[in-house]
């Protein structure tokens, strides 16, 4: 199963994100890491996963999804620091 990072720019004033939240938490695994930044587990090739999370963006916005690797942070909730050990 891979490990993606997730992370985007809505540039669209007052954008709605629910119909981007709902379709990153279709994922069986994910963490809500910082803002505009979240983690899934999935056996989709990246380019799947961005296939999948563009159908709610518009074409201005931005988007990158990578591969999750050796990770440090800081600041995080442990909750989000335990998703991230679990799923390393």
């Amino acid at each position: 199963m891979a490990r993606y990072i997730i992370t985007y720019d809505l540039r669209k004033p007052g954008r709605n994100y629910d119909e981007l939240y709902k379709r990153i938490k279709s994922y069986r695994s994910w963490a809500h890491i910082t803002e505009s930044s979240w983690a899934v587990a999935t056996t989709q090739t990246s380019g799947q996963v961005r296939d999948h999370l563009k159908g709610a963006m518009d074409r201005n916005d931005k988007l990158l999804v990578g591969i999750l690797g050796t990770s440090a942070w800081f600041g995080l909730p442990e909750k989000i620091g335990q998703w991230l050990k679990d799923n390393a």
